[in-house]
């Protein structure tokens, strides 16, 4: 176990800041904000020049060095030797909070094995204001972020998170905002959904509806920007619905798909989703005669 007091250490290291930035609006950049990115050593930053143009409106004057997710292993070495060495770091993305759907995470996870201290500040997001104002519950939801970007993993990250039962928030970015409603009706059926395109920026709109009339929203209407949608988690008919087989036995179960002409692999494999079992578990039970 390791105990960290965040603003009481004597360690001689140095402290490693996660700063949030504006997602549009500058106006939402804390003074707690501007005034660490002032006293840091060094801003390690996912786009130097997005966050020069930051730390320029806001009069930084700070180093600035590169750390991404192309080049992570190598900055985060040479980051961390500089908190060892007792230098402050603050690390921002380019837009909202560091290490959530962007750099950082390993980061983070280094400096804490090490007894690095952490200090994360309060800032803006995309997900939270996305929530609050989609007219969705807002008492427990699931952050998920970005889905796959291949239509096969997207499907399979899908099946997996149908059955929850409450909002999903979701990223995803213009050009493939469509395709993926599109999957996600399939999946899910045609739930509620509020989308938010432009959050804080002049363009700002909310797109509250069924899946399927903001897929129709996506034929006619401004598909720019970023986005984030939270979508309706399942309701209890659904999961009737979706667990139908319970009073079947796993022969039953597989039988039920070969009688609608699916092969026996793919019949097995469907059953072994449905029960979250082992497909050879299921293949085991069926051929055991």
């Amino acid at each position: 176990m390791w105990q960290q007091s965040s603003y009481s250490d004597q360690s001689g290291k140095g402290v490693l800041y996660l700063v949030p930035t504006p997602v549009g609006n500058l106006e939402d950049m804390t003074y707690r904000a501007i005034r660490t990115l002032q006293e840091v050593d060094l801003i390690a930053a996912e786009d130097t020049r997005q966050t020069r143009k930051l730390c320029n409106h806001f009069e930084i004057q700070t180093k600035l060095v590169s750390y991404h997710e192309h080049n992570k292993e190598a900055s985060g070495e040479k980051l961390l030797q500089h908190l060892r060495d007792g230098h402050d770091i603050a690390l921002v993305s380019d837009a909202g909070m560091p290490a959530v759907s962007d750099p950082g995470y390993e980061l983070v996870v280094s400096c804490l094995q090490e007894e690095l201290a952490v200090v994360p500040l309060p800032g803006a997001n995309a997900a939270l204001p996305a929530i609050v104002a989609s007219g969705l519950p807002t008492d427990q939801f699931l952050f998920y972020g970005f889905l796959h970007r291949q239509k096969k993993q997207k499907n399979e990250e899908l099946e997996h998170l149908k059955s929850i039962e409450v909002p999903i928030i979701f990223y995803e970015s213009p050009h493939r905002l469509k395709e993926t409603l599109q999957l996600i009706e399939k999946a899910f059926g045609n739930r509620q959904i509020s989308v938010t395109r432009e959050l804080s920026k002049k363009h700002e709109e909310f797109i509250r509806g069924s899946i399927s009339e903001v897929i129709e929203w996506c034929e006619v209407g401004q598909v720019k920007g970023e986005f984030c949608f939270v979508v309706a988690g399942a309701s209890g008919d659904e999961q009737q619905e979706e667990n139908w087989w319970q009073d079947l036995t796993i022969i039953q179960h597989v039988e039920h798909y070969l009688s609608l002409k699916m092969s026996s692999k793919d019949a097995i494999k469907q059953v072994a989703r449905e029960r979250k079992l082992p497909k050879r578990e299921v293949y085991a039970t069926y051929h055991k005669d």
